[in-house]
């Protein structure tokens, strides 16, 4: 079990090397994706992030975990909860990316590895992501937050 601090390490990786798959998915109309939500369309939301994750990561690292939801409400903006899993190697990691008008963010669910070695997990975790990736990823001037708010 990783502490909150390795937790938190784990997540800016992840939210670091997420961010242009998250640049892509917002892209997407909000008022299509909010109906493929509703109208429970996985394999639509499905083809919709293995098109964004294809241009960033090797094919099947990074794929919908078949749960989404939506906050809607008159006085504010969409925000678009994904859940996505990252497989690589002997690394998954399980987490819900949220995005909304000006801000996307990241929340890791459950981290675990096919085999005990003694490296750290945000070691394994980077070094996996850093194999399944196709570039490295760009700088952006907007970075996703490791951390999903309320």
């Amino acid at each position: 079990m990783m502490n909150a601090e390795a937790a938190e390490a784990c997540e800016r990786i992840l939210a670091e090397n997420i961010a242009d798959v998250a640049m892509e998915l917002r892209l997407i109309n909000v008022v299509d994706l909010i109906a493929f939500i509703r109208g429970q369309r996985c394999a639509t939301i499905e083809d919709l992030v293995n098109s964004a994750a294809e241009l960033y990561f090797k094919n099947g690292a990074l794929r919908y975990a078949l749960c989404a939801d939506l906050d809607i409400a008159w006085d504010s903006f969409p925000s678009v909860s994904l859940d996505l899993e990252f497989r690589w190697r002997d690394v998954t990691a399980f987490f819900r990316l949220r995005l909304e008008a000006a801000f996307a963010g990241v929340d890791l669910q459950h981290l675990a590895f096919d085999d005990c070695l003694s490296e750290t997990p945000c070691g394994r975790l980077a070094r996996a992501i850093a194999d399944a990736r196709v570039a490295p990823p760009r700088l952006s001037r907007k970075r996703l937050p490791r951390r999903l708010g309320n």
